[in-house]
């Protein structure tokens, strides 16, 4: 768990320099916690232990900035102490001599570089960080679980909204995911061969999880939590260059690539959402969305067969991203894509969508149709945007009194203070 709770950047009128110091260190802290748990990581090889380092050092902040003030590279100063305690943790068990011999006495103060030059030979702490939590040891639950925490940052409370499961159960996870690695001595590299291959698939679900908690963050104050969207798109591009051959790394990377263009446009200067159909489309990174096309091109050229599921995704996004306006968005496309996504990877959350492109292409009615069907998901209970589009879908149908009570209901749900607020107004524009 965070020992301290992230809080709003602005400072109220009458906060005093401390308060401002301490404001800046939460800051700091969330935005470096996983790169300064992955160092710690290489050096104990405990990502349990990991993490209580990383916390010792932003204690060690709490104690010192107020009084010295905060320093020129506060995330380097944080991952300095942290690495610090770390080594003097090793020096002190002798069980430990062999890795310390290993590791060194002069430990690298410097961030790693962002892309690999040699992708066999990466050396990207955030990196090893995902593979060993995704390790085979662990269930598939369990690695998504323990990478969100220790990249993502995220709470239990969140982790178990993006994962559609009970908090205790993410919990217990965790928990688990921990002590397994810790009595297998799993190590703490990014594996080659058949190894990495089989790990594969949980790094790339971990990473796609990561953004979409950055993309539409579950709870908070914020929308958009853009240091969750540039980690995963950074490490989706490292997997790229690891691994130029594997069609749904590029998949992903292109899917990542393209939502990512739309980021400046998803707000307005209050920091409200800001629906797709409108949004200001000249906001859209162009580079973004060229690149997301060179890499889903990547990925149709290293595919043997039918395109995976990211790749099936990033060719929904593209027609999006390809539509200047959201009257040419080509709905009937990405209602057909849909069919074969659900068909390729069974979900309830893509029948969902599905649904909404399908009200695009033929109308309101055959999707509300489909929406009703999934009413009695045990997956979608108590999942906010299952009323959110059935309200819109009746809205369109001029059932307003039904539309403002899913509205209303989908608002209850939700745990992001700007999307309640969306919501709450849209259920009044109702009359």
């Amino acid at each position: 768990m965070w020992a301290v709770k992230p809080q709003p950047t602005a400072a109220p009128r009458g906060t005093t320099a401390s308060d401002r110091t301490t404001e800046a260190i939460e800051t700091v802290f969330r935005l470096e916690y996983p790169r300064v748990v992955a160092g710690v990581a290489r050096v104990v090889r405990d990502v349990g232990i990991a993490e209580e380092i990383a916390q010792d050092a932003l204690v060690a902040a709490l104690e010192q900035w107020p009084r010295d003030g905060v320093p020129d590279r506060p995330g380097a100063w944080l991952t300095t102490t942290a690495r610090r305690r770390a080594v003097d943790l090793v020096r002190r068990r002798e069980t430990y001599a062999r890795k310390l011999a290993e590791i060194g006495r002069d430990l690298p103060v410097a961030a790693p570089p962002e892309e690999p030059a040699d992708p066999d030979g990466i050396d990207d702490d955030l990196l090893r960080l995902v593979f060993t939590a995704c390790h085979p040891v662990l269930s598939a639950e369990a690695r998504i679980a323990l990478t969100l925490r220790l990249l993502g940052g995220l709470t239990t409370t969140e982790i178990a909204r993006a994962v559609l499961a009970p908090e205790p159960t993410v919990a217990q996870r965790i928990v688990r995911a921990k002590r397994t690695l810790a009595a297998r001595n799993v190590a703490f590299e990014v594996p080659y061969g058949p190894e990495r291959t089989a790990r594969l698939g949980s790094v790339l679900e971990v990473i796609y999880l990561i953004f979409n908690e950055g993309y539409a963050a579950t709870a908070g104050d914020d929308w958009l939590r853009p240091g969750l969207c540039e980690d995963a798109l950074r490490l989706a591009r490292v997997l790229s260059a690891l691994m130029p051959k594997e069609p749904e790394v590029h998949g992903l990377t292109a899917l990542l690539e393209f939502q990512a263009s739309r980021t400046a446009a998803r707000t307005g200067p209050d920091g409200a959402p800001v629906l797709l159909r409108d949004q200001n489309r000249r906001r859209w990174n162009r580079m973004l969305i060229a690149r997301g096309i060179t890499s889903l091109a990547r990925a149709n050229a290293h595919a043997a067969g039918a395109p995976g599921p990211y790749a099936l995704q990033a060719a929904i996004a593209a027609c999006h991203a390809m539509a200047f306006t959201y009257e040419e968005t080509d709905w009937p496309r990405i209602a057909t894509l849909y069919g074969l996504l659900a068909a390729r990877a069974p979900s309830p959350v893509v029948e969902l969508n599905r649904a909404v492109a399908v009200s695009m292409a033929e109308g309101p009615a055959p999707a509300l149709a489909l929406v009703d069907a999934l009413a009695a998901e045990p997956a979608l209970r108590g999942y906010h945007l299952l009323p959110s589009v059935r309200a819109d879908l009746l809205l369109r149908l001029g059932r307003t009194a039904e539309a403002r009570s899913e509205f209303e209901r989908a608002a209850s749900l939700t745990r992001n203070e700007r999307e309640r607020e969306l919501l709450a107004r849209r259920a009044r524009e109702c009359g």
